[in-house]
């Protein structure tokens, strides 16, 4: 019997997309049991929201003061302590299952299965290497557990429509010492989060300066998207780092990209060759991003963007 644990992300009492993606990783093993573990304080409201995914069978809320924040020394024994239940423990390719899943297969002594993009069987996936231009299909031990990172932008959202059963697990662990919370600085844009946002347009280089990423977010500000920068545009100090797209930044798949003077470096291409619609803009006409966009406009950035926001008004 296959039995998979799903390490829920959450946060605000919301449940992340990145979970229900893994729920369909999931789904894709014949015959598979599912549960979702929602670490926290209180996850009574993000319980409620998994439960209703389908294809689950089980909620486990493992609340616990030192559960909130989140610190991934924290939960990786709680995750080991419920995964001798378990056949797979799977988490989101998300910062938070890169930081937890690692710590997890470690104390577990297996190796973990990353960016898991297909499943072929119960122990058997494919995984991109080299900056996505090669897959390679990887299997685990047999009789060892599976622990693995999904890649979400490889899977649809599980929809609702499930009604799991909801439990309250406690765990008789002995939490570490050794690692603590002391702060959180994130920037609030009001602007939808950039790894599940339906839409996202990113600058590149070529904006040459931070001011000028204002272009960006007002025409963001009127399509409801996230926005996004290439490795270029941040290493010059034009965007934040938490807004990288790319093989050293965020893997996307948004329904719309729109790439602003982005030449399409094999990295950046690797974060967003699942986007469903790839639009570019671009002075260069022989840049390497036409050759991935569906829609491609040759034109100076500085000339577009200010008219597309009149177009959007």
């Amino acid at each position: 019997m296959t039995r998979v644990l799903i390490v829920g992300e959450h946060a605000n009492g919301r449940l992340n997309p990145s979970t229900a993606k893994c729920v369909t990783c999931a789904r894709a093993i014949a015959g598979a049991e599912i549960a979702i573990a929602l670490f926290g304080s209180d996850t009574a409201q993000v319980a409620g929201e998994a439960a209703q995914l389908l294809g689950v069978g089980r909620i486990l809320r493992i609340d616990h003061p030192a559960n909130s924040p989140t610190l991934a020394a924290v939960l990786a024994p709680q995750v080991v302590a419920l995964a001798a239940d378990f056949t797979h423990v799977f988490g989101p390719s998300t910062t938070f299952g890169k930081d937890l899943m690692p710590r997890a297969a470690a104390l577990l002594g297996v190796t973990q299965i990353s960016d898991v993009m297909a499943v072929e069987a119960p122990n058997r996936f494919r995984r991109p290497i080299y900056a996505g231009n090669a897959i390679l299909t990887v299997e685990s031990s047999s009789g060892s557990i599976v622990v693995a990172t999904v890649r979400t932008a490889s899977f649809e959202a599980a929809p609702a429509g499930g009604s799991a059963s909801i439990e309250s697990r406690t765990l008789n662990v002995e939490l570490p010492t050794h690692t603590r919370f002391v702060s959180l600085s994130s920037a609030n844009s009001g602007r939808p989060d950039l790894q599940t946002a339906r839409i996202v347009i990113s600058g590149g280089r070529a904006l040459a300066s931070a001011d000028n990423f204002n272009l960006l977010y007002a025409v963001a500000d009127k399509l409801g998207a996230a926005v996004g920068a290439s490795r270029a545009a941040v290493d010059a100090g034009y965007a934040a780092n938490d807004m990288q797209v790319g093989q050293t930044g965020k893997i996307i798949a948004p329904e719309l990209y729109i790439a602003i003077g982005i030449s399409g470096a094999i990295q950046h291409l690797t974060g967003i060759k699942d986007a469903r619609t790839i639009v570019a803009i671009n002075k260069d006409s022989e840049a390497p991003i036409f050759e991935v966009a569906d829609f491609g406009l040759v034109g100076d950035l500085f000339s577009v963007l200010p008219e597309l926001e009149k177009l959007l008004s």
